[in-house]
């Protein structure tokens, strides 16, 4: 007995030593007047807003039907990381998912019903919580969604067979929200051992988002969390651009806050009105603005920190994927998230020049220079079964990649790619080295660089036995088709979100078609694309010579979603493992709305 507790008392102070190791915070974030404070010092921020934090709405491979899972600690470590590269102090993550009606098994969510939750998912806000705790960078956390996406009012209220606007006024409905509010703020972190109402990582609580809520609702709601944890302050989470006198006068709401899209000059007028009704009251932040060029981003962050505002958050940062690259995730507008450090792929939406406008706020909002990017950390090299498919865990900063390979026996590293990025190709192998033999056994290597430079090497992997060698097309342009005839288009953002986030698709008049000279010894062709209705369909024809092509037998695997919201497209995969050495071309013909997104050819 005795030896178990000198045993208990050791792990809990090693625990305790660990966290007292890691934590970087020393105090609460505190309210006074229009200020927020960090001990003694004032609280101001420039930073972005990370949905997907805890909780990944965009996995979306081609062959995948569920779009939802939780991230790793990898990826929430580059996602926190990048916060603090870019000199922001906090982020915002989105709402706890609810259990929705058309929820197919596989479907992972916080809450399944009245006090029903997933230990699973709370435990990636557990580590979402140790590494901000390391990291240096505060999170503010929202308890329920105005909008359908996640699951929120509506759902809540279908639990007790009542009406999506019941959720606001039915004592019952309020009382199952409160339990998921008493579940989270006395969770106790599975990693650190530190109560949620404990934590100095969090830097404040909201009610919900954009929440088209009666004041009654928040009044009763900002009590009880106040009852419940009287350590963090709480945010008013409305979809109002106006502040309310009731939310200025309610002593539980610590912080108020608005979002802004779309018309700037608009937003700006709002933002000095309220400014105005607020008369330093109150700390005041802009929690979501941006999807709109550079200059007015520049325009509304300027405001913030011109007129005196705590701070406020872009929508949205997104951070790579533990697979290789980074999640997606397409707005409107032709602007997509923001993937750190930004890059050519995103230039479109001038990405990279509002990640060096953001970061340069972060820093002047308290009045500090701007410091170079840390050299990149090693990048983590995945397992490789295929020459023709390699992947790789980025390093957070890193704007290139240099991969390297040598052949067995030998000591001589060659460099085989010295500028290549992980941003273009979203789930899908980040690399195809043609330039391989068959019969040999390499090994890889990578590292990773910016501006400030090089990173040491990844790990080694390999040897990796070259039995077969991989054609690649991603249909960003004609370049790899031996020739073509008909009418085409490349897509880039048309219909993106429903074609899964591909970036690169070929569409065309139905009977035009492409055709591949295909390379010495093909023994397999795999064609993805996307088909927009029931109809839609391609025809695989092959030719010894150019002029007799003959229907080619291929296998055909469709991956389709169930109900959601976006309406993804059917993808289709035609597949073929009998391409015999008298085969030289390959006709790819279009047929009624289809989006061709990859063609892959082995050979040997």
């Amino acid at each position: 007995m005795r030896l178990n507790m000198i045993f208990s008392f050791t792990m809990m102070l090693c625990l305790l030593l660990s966290i007292n190791v890691t934590a970087q915070f020393e105090n609460f974030i505190t309210r006074s007047g229009k200020k927020l404070c960090d001990g003694d010092k004032e609280f101001r921020f420039i930073s972005f807003n990370i949905p997907n934090l805890h909780y990944i709405e965009d996995y979306l491979p081609f062959n995948g039907t569920n779009p939802w899972r939780l991230p790793d600690e990898y990826e929430i470590r580059d996602a926190l990381k990048s916060i603090k590269h870019l000199g922001g102090k906090v982020t915002r993550m989105y709402v706890l998912s609810v259990r929705k009606e058309e929820d197919t098994p596989d479907i992972i969510r916080h809450v399944y019903g009245p006090g029903n939750f997933d230990e699973d998912a709370f435990k990636a806000i557990d580590k979402v919580l140790q590494i901000a705790n390391e990291v240096g960078v505060r999170v503010i956390i929202p308890f329920v969604d105005n909008w359908h996406w996640w699951g929120g009012p509506k759902e809540y209220a279908a639990f007790r067979g009542k009406e999506k606007n019941d959720f606001w006024t039915d004592p019952e409905i309020i009382s199952d929200f409160k339990k998921t509010i008493e579940f989270t703020i006395n969770r106790v972190n599975s990693f650190t051992g530190v109560m949620y109402k404990d934590d100095k990582a969090i830097m404040a609580w909201e009610p919900g988002n954009e929440l088209a809520a009666p004041f009654s609702w928040t009044k009763e709601i900002a009590a009880y969390i106040k009852s419940l944890d009287s350590n963090h302050l709480i945010i008013e989470g409305i979809i109002s651009p106006d502040i309310s006198q009731e939310a200025l006068d309610d002593p539980n709401l610590d912080i108020l806050s608005t979002h802004h899209y779309r018309n700037t000059k608009f937003s700006i007028e709002k933002i000095m009105k309220n400014l105005k009704r607020i008369n330093g009251r109150k700390p005041y932040i802009i929690g979501e603005y941006g999807i709109v060029p550079t200059q007015e981003i520049r325009a509304i962050t300027d405001t913030i920190i011109n007129q005196g505002l705590t701070g406020g958050m872009l929508w949205s940062l997104r951070f790579r994927n533990r697979e290789g690259g980074f999640y997606h995730h397409y707005e409107y507008n032709n602007i997509s998230a923001y993937r750190y450090p930004g890059f050519p792929s995103g230039d479109v939406y001038d990405e990279r020049g509002v990640l060096n406008l953001i970061r340069e706020k972060a820093y002047q909002i308290d009045g500090n220079t701007v410091p170079q990017i840390p050299v990149p950390e090693p990048p983590v090299l995945l397992e490789i079964n295929h020459v023709g498919e390699i992947s790789w865990q980025g390093s957070t900063g890193a704007r290139t990649y240099i991969i390297e390979r040598k052949e067995v026996n030998t000591d001589e590293w060659i460099i085989v790619e010295d500028n290549i990025d992980d941003s273009k190709f979203p789930y899908r192998p980040l690399f195809s080295d043609e330039l391989t033999e068959l019969g040999k056994e390499y090994y890889y290597r990578i590292k990773a660089k910016n501006e400030s430079g090089e990173s040491e090497y990844s790990n080694i992997v390999g040897p990796i036995d070259v039995t077969v060698k991989k054609f690649v097309d991603e249909l960003e342009n004609f370049n790899l088709v031996f020739q073509k005839e008909g009418k085409f288009k490349f897509l880039t953002v048309e219909e993106i979100r429903k074609a899964k986030e591909e970036p690169h698709r070929l569409t065309g008049k139905k009977g035009s078609y492409f055709i591949y000279r295909l390379p010495e010894n093909s023994t397999s062709i795999k064609i993805d694309f996307f088909a927009l209705t029931n109809n839609s369909d391609i025809r695989v024809m092959v030719s010894q010579n150019l002029d007799d092509f003959y229907e080619l037998n291929t296998s055909k695997e469709v991956f389709r979603f169930g109900k959601n919201d976006y309406g993804f497209f059917d993808a289709l995969t035609y597949s073929s493992d009998n391409l015999s050495n008298e085969i030289k071309f390959v006709k790819i013909i279009l047929g009624n709305d289809v989006q061709i997104s990859r063609v892959e050819i082995n050979y040997r």
